[in-house]
């Protein structure tokens, strides 16, 4: 069939037009980009617990925290992860207030901690930064006061931390009875920087908490069972560690409440902008899907198939002994 010239030269001036935004379509999404998650009653208080030993060199301990399914609010234990890059450190994710709701803000790695909402997860992290340990250059120091550590070849230090924040055990910014930070400058200029998503062992890490029944707040009351564990995954290893006691009264009633979910492309470390009113745009709360049309995270988590950690280059292998030590309590 003879297509006149005219109708060929305006087909390929279409071609041409589009062809950026379907370069952007065939471009990856960002690495950030994920599924909002915004709940309309407050998350329980964090548990007590103790920190289990560090597994081995370059493992930063990462907090745990409330998440939302479609049965309520689960823990997701605290575990130590292997940093995915030298020189990176863990901002915890957070409950932040917002929009009429209360909406998770994920955690991410980073060369600097950023903001978390101003909540005292214990083991250094203290409502804003990280006292934890350090970067010396390729190894990670660890600050053997804040920090459950007892391994040889490992650099470690002392260090008392002074917290002029108000210690509790509320898990959320903002909102009735939420905590009141705002981000410092330092957090704010942490937000602009290379950023990298939760590792492939923490997302297993979580899908494996939404599976098990006994992390459902609704079940444990506030006090699960398994509230940190060595490594990522490792629900049923013997050195899990079960919370001695719940963080405040619990509420059964407040547990069940309607969630909207959504596809979220925004990167999760512009939770700077305004984080008191994160990702507005993309919410519809007066409209939530009912439960059917929840997305819930994969439950056909098998550890024996998970990736495995990689440590983080290093050329120095300078040995130091460190005594025995306690597992710590949140300070």
């Amino acid at each position: 069939m003879h297509i006149p010239r005219s109708i060929r030269s305006i087909a390929v001036a279409l071609v041409l037009a589009l062809m950026p935004a379907l370069l952007v379509l065939a471009t990856p999404a960002p690495s950030f980009a994920g599924v909002f998650v915004s709940v309309n009653i407050a998350p329980p208080a964090l548990p007590v617990y103790t920190q289990p030993l560090c597994p081995g060199e370059g493992y930063i301990w990462t907090p745990g925290y409330w998440a939302y399914g479609d049965d309520g609010y689960y823990w997701v234990p605290g575990t130590w992860v292997m940093a995915p890059q030298v020189g990176f450190l863990w901002t915890p994710g957070y409950w932040g207030w917002g929009d009429d709701a209360y909406i998770w803000h994920a955690g991410y790695w980073g060369p600097h901690v950023g903001f978390y909402g101003g909540v005292n997860y214990g083991f250094g992290y203290i409502g804003h930064g990280y006292e934890g340990g350090y970067w010396d250059h390729d190894r990670f120091a660890y600050n053997r006061t804040v920090n459950n550590v007892n391994i040889t070849n490992v650099h470690v230090y002392n260090k008392t931390v002074i917290n002029n924040v108000t210690v509790n055990r509320v898990s959320y910014n903002g909102g009735r009875g939420g905590i009141s930070e705002r981000p410092r400058p330092e957090e704010e200029r942490a937000a602009h920087e290379r950023h990298i998503e939760r590792t492939a062992m923490q997302d297993q890490h979580e899908r494996g908490a939404s599976s098990n029944r006994a992390l459902l707040a609704s079940v444990n009351h506030g006090r699960p069972a398994i509230a940190a564990t060595a490594r990522p995954g490792q629900f049923n290893n013997r050195n899990v560690v079960p919370a001695r006691a719940a963080g405040a009264p619990y509420h059964p009633a407040d547990n069940r409440v309607s969630a909207t979910r959504g596809n979220n492309s925004v990167p999760r470390p512009g939770n700077r902008a305004d984080y008191n009113s994160p990702r507005q745009q993309n919410m519809s709360r007066n409209n939530s899907p009912s439960r059917n049309n929840v997305p819930r995270p994969q439950n056909n988590v098998t550890r024996e198939s998970a990736p495995r950690e990689r440590a983080p280059q290093r050329e120095n292998t300078s040995r130091m002994q460190s005594s025995p030590r306690p597992a710590y309590e949140p300070r």
